[in-house]
């Protein structure tokens, strides 16, 4: 692995931890159960808006091969609206007229969050074309399945019928939902059971971090861990990591905006993640620990070996969180501008 490091304000944003809501893990079997069956459907816009999912591949296509960074700051942006109170568009959200007060995208832990603006983008194509039907909620699902597909990764069937919030998220909720960049591998596991996540689907979904980068500041927390040794990190990627990433403060401007890339093809969707969480040169802890850990090293393994099953359970997984806790019916609304409620 040879990766660099850059200082750039419009860096890629970090695919850092999918991970999801608080919720209790036990032996790793499925906690709860999502019930999207029963409120979303695979056919939902067939009648209002049949080509839904044509307009937002077409609208993406072009803009990945002018941005390559694009795909990871979309993945991200779908995982950090689902961790706040589920899968509702609540991120896209601006307080609106003399509203002052600090929203979930004021958390430090949504820091680079990107390609809001592409949203708002394509639900302008789709009110030109079927005005008032399709939520920025399943606006951003289908941009981040599109995210994946086009890097090469599976193609995701996803059910469609989201709603959009009427709620504002504070930066303290965000605070509190979004897990830490140290997080471990049993702080991982335990969220993701919460989603119905087998250990499986968990290290899966944990291969998101095949493209994309990590920051600075997320990298450098990790060195603060006074257990670091344990951390499955190889030597000669530790002193990688820290010459990539100097003695900055974490909190340093310098140590948001420098970052390395999360494996080899940081562009391409692929299984060269579980290659490297395998040799310990994952650049969080959770990337290098997922290899090591006897709950989940036997499926980093099998992912490294055969791309195929890691496509399938990915695809699982991705349903799964993109389906949590998500409005349906009178529940929320459909917005008309994806930034703000319509009065």
């Amino acid at each position: 692995m040879k990766p660099k490091s850059k200082v750039v304000e419009s860096a890629a944003a970090s695919c850092f931890l999918v991970m999801s809501l608080l919720c209790t893990y036990t032996n790793g079997d499925q906690m709860e159960t999502n019930n999207y069956e029963e409120t979303l459907s695979y056919s939902y816009y067939e009648k209002t808006c049949p080509k839904v999912e044509e307009i937002v591949k077409s609208s993406l296509s072009s803009m990945f091969v002018l941005d390559p960074t694009a795909p990871a700051a979309l993945l991200r942006l779908m995982f950090h609206d689902c961790q706040v109170q589920g899968c509702d568009a609540s991120i896209l959200l601006e307080p609106s007229g003399d509203q002052q007060q600090f929203t979930e995208l004021d958390s430090v832990k949504n820091f680079g969050i990107r390609k809001r603006d592409l949203i708002g983008s394509i639900k302008t194509s789709l009110e030109t074309e079927c005005p008032k039907q399709v939520s920025c909620s399943d606006v951003i699902i289908l941009a981040a399945r599109e995210a994946v597909a086009l890097t090469g990764g599976p193609r995701i069937a996803v059910p469609l019928g989201r709603k959009d919030s009427l709620s504002i998220y504070s930066k303290h909720m965000a605070d509190s939902e979004l897990p830490p960049s140290t997080a471990d591998v049993d702080i991982t596991l335990s969220l993701f059971a919460g989603k119905g996540m087998t250990v499986e689907e968990s290290v899966a979904i944990m291969g998101s971090h095949t493209i994309g980068v990590t920051h600075c500041n997320n990298v450098l927390s990790r060195f603060d861990n006074a257990n670091a040794t344990s951390q499955n990190l190889d030597p000669r990627f530790e002193t990688f990591l820290r010459v990539a990433c100097p003695e900055f403060s974490p909190t340093s401007q310098a140590a948001k905006v420098t970052f390395v890339p999360n494996d080899q093809t940081a562009v391409i969707f692929d299984s060269a993640y579980y290659d490297d969480a395998i040799a310990g040169r994952g650049n969080l802890r959770i990337d290098s620990e997922i290899g090591a850990d006897p709950r989940t090293r036997p499926f980093a393994e099998a992912f490294a070996a055969d791309q195929d099953r890691f496509f399938n359970a990915f695809s699982s997984a991705f349903v799964k969180l993109s389906s949590y806790k998500v409005l349906t019916g009178n529940e929320g609304v459909v917005r008309s501008v994806c930034d703000k409620v319509d009065d």
